[in-house]
């Protein structure tokens, strides 16, 4: 009788990772073998338990996932990793994966699509949704692979983050809570966005971050 495939979740929010928990254990040949809130912690068990594979969110407590990933994978190369986060795809996929990642899938997606999702990374495929699966390759083919036209892509991780949810009309108070981090932290992630993207003013980066939210969920 073949074993279990042992999976370990990360995510913050306790009634994500029970759901995800749920979905798992109801599916043959799955078991969630360990569960963390924050990075720190994920890290120091994912090394001891050695799963099979693993679900991370991107906003964890402290170091993020995208930093979880590169880390983890420093000492495990071999273990299959899928992000399952509610950010835009469009905007996370391509950073998760040269971080590492086998795979990205959208909060909103989870149940229909989880097994699947796991499944194809676990077989040592990619799992990417068709529309960004499709810009990828298109990217990689025109022979653009390695350059962007993206300004966004001189933002680092924590920066898009900060980024997205000003978009998203978060105040800096509430992008420090729901990111863990002090709004003098969020503040100086600001000013280097506004540096990086040549903007001058707080409302010259609210407009142009709400403009890039609205086209990027067309």
């Amino acid at each position: 009788m073949a074993l279990n495939k042992r999976i370990y979740l990360v995510d913050d929010h306790p009634l994500m990772r029970k759901g995800l928990a749920m979905t798992l254990e109801k599916e043959l040949g799955f078991e969630v073998c360990g569960q963390a809130e924050n990075a720190e912690e994920a890290l120091h068990e994912i090394l001891t338990l050695k799963p099979d594979a693993a679900l991370f969110d991107i906003s964890l407590p402290g170091m993020n996932g995208i930093e979880l990933i590169k880390n983890v994978l420093h000492q495990l190369p071999d273990l299959k990793i899928l992000v399952v986060s509610r950010h835009d795809e469009e905007l996370y996929a391509e950073r998760v994966l040269r971080a590492g990642a086998k795979g990205y899938l959208m909060k909103l997606e989870a149940g229909e699509t989880l097994i699947t999702a796991l499944r194809q990374i676990l077989n040592g495929g990619i799992y990417l949704s068709e529309k960004i699966g499709a810009k990828m390759i298109m990217k990689m083919t025109s022979g653009n692979a390695s350059k962007s036209d993206n300004p966004l892509d001189l933002l680092s991780d924590r920066e898009l983050e900060v980024f997205e949810l000003t978009g998203k009309g978060l105040s800096t108070k509430e992008i420090g809570k729901k990111l863990h981090i002090s709004v003098k932290t969020v503040e100086s992630h600001r000013a280097n966005i506004k540096e990086k993207l040549h903007l001058e003013t707080a409302n010259e980066l609210m407009r142009h971050a709400v403009r890039w939210v609205e086209e990027s969920s067309r």
